[in-house]
């Protein structure tokens, strides 16, 4: 256990960043809305993204080099359009996951219950984690982070299953409501998250050899699959979470992520009893810091990267650089922007969603060419499983802008 332990790392890194608004707030409110009926949906959408995200590191430990290098030997037109794609999308995204976490931690520690407040306090304790104990310590913090969401999770659906409100069905839906629909689309988009984390986990992959050698090709796959394992799991936990505690209760949730994350503890608590507060709280709680200190990492990381390829900047800083610089930006964001923020996480999601088969083609093309090792390409199950994602990638793009 111990050595498996310690082999691990860039995959939890995937889970802490990708277990957060998808899972707390998508997750919950599809089991509060169709109880078991979005199963079908959390597992197709899982394993249509499956080898895109694995290529990742599979492409950084057999090859040394992370995507975004991969990107460059593909053309520098890759890699411009994901600088110009990151550039426009991280700002957003810092400053949306941050403030769903600030009201987390106000709820869950009192102090203060300005959000705002509590963001600028968790960027900096986040930033300092980073710049202070690097990916060593952010390697170690991520596998305490996981386990304790898990178990937490864990818990709150097993004192939750008993306390089920009538009959429990499985049937699994498709809605054919405008509504619903609209919410499936959103649901399966950002389930387990953007496709673009891709890199961010072969440029971890790359950190995590660094400072542990024998991390190889092998390691780094069994990484990724507990990984990405565990976000399917915490995905039916949550899901369960809803549909045995909310959805019988026929409330009208907000529609705000904040709101609806007070009001999923405070629904939580009051059916299941306040001795589950904490349970509830610091699985909630640990969802989204894991994404807000994931995404804090990976960001400034990939933008160096991608900064030193496209201009040949080479500073030792440039990380802190851009760590600095999206910390400043989220701030000014909270400060001045809170009233269009709206407007420019649906701008990040439409994003989110189209530009996902322009990860799946890049990253397959990557691993199937000469640039990949012969022995670590693709297996003829994994190439069919590709075709299938790509298309069901940009036919699921096509189908979100159509009901824009």
């Amino acid at each position: 256990m111990k050595t498996l332990l310690r082999q691990l790392g860039p995959g939890l890194l995937f889970a802490g960043a990708a277990i957060g608004v998808s899972h707390l707030v998508q997750s919950t409110r599809a089991g509060a809305d169709y109880g078991f009926g979005f199963v079908w949906a959390l597992l197709l959408v899982h394993l249509f993204k499956y080898p895109f995200f694995q290529y990742g590191p599979r492409y950084a430990m057999a090859t040394g080099y992370s995507l975004l290098e991969g990107y460059r030997k593909l053309g520098k037109p890759v890699l411009y359009t994901y600088f110009i794609l990151n550039m426009a999308t991280m700002f957003t995204i810092q400053t949306a996951v941050t403030i769903v976490t600030a009201g987390l931690a106000a709820n869950l520690f009192g102090i203060t219950s300005n959000p705002i407040s509590w963001s600028i306090i968790l960027l900096v304790i986040c930033g300092s984690i980073l710049i202070i104990g690097k990916y060593q310590f952010l390697d170690k913090l991520m596998k305490f982070i996981v386990i304790s969401l898990t178990i937490c999770t864990i818990i709150a659906v097993l004192i939750a299953a008993p306390k089920a409100v009538g009959t429990i069905e499985f049937n699994q839906l498709i809605p054919v409501n405008a509504a619903g629909i609209a919410f499936l689309i959103a649901f399966m988009g950002w389930m387990p998250a953007p496709l673009d984390i891709s890199v961010w986990h072969s440029i971890w992959a790359i950190e995590k050899q660094k400072v542990q050698e024998s991390y190889s090709p092998k390691n780094s796959i069994t990484d990724f699959n507990i990984g990405y394992a565990s976000t399917i799991v915490t995905g039916i936990l949550f899901i369960s979470l809803g549909a045995l505690i909310m959805h019988q209760t026929g409330q009208n949730f907000e529609n705000g992520a904040t709101q609806f994350a007070f009001q999923l503890i405070e629904v939580y608590t009051s059916t299941l009893g306040s001795s589950t507060y904490y349970i509830i709280a610091i699985a909630a709680f640990t969802a989204m810091f894991s994404t807000t200190l994931t995404t804090l990492d990976a960001s400034p990381r990939a933008m160096a990267t991608a900064t030193s390829l496209l201009f040949g900047t080479k500073s030792k800083f440039n990380m802190i650089g851009w760590l600095l610089l999206l910390i400043t930006g989220t701030i000014c964001m909270l400060l001045f922007l809170m009233s269009e923020m709206v407007t420019l996480i649906t701008i990040a999601t439409i994003l989110s969603f189209v530009t996902a088969p322009f990860y799946a083609i890049s990253n397959y093309i990557l691993v199937s060419s000469k640039h990949m090792p012969k022995r670590w390409r693709p297996s003829r199950k994994m190439h069919l499983l590709s075709w299938m994602g790509i298309v069901f990638l940009t036919g699921f793009s096509i189908w979100y802008l159509s009901t824009l």
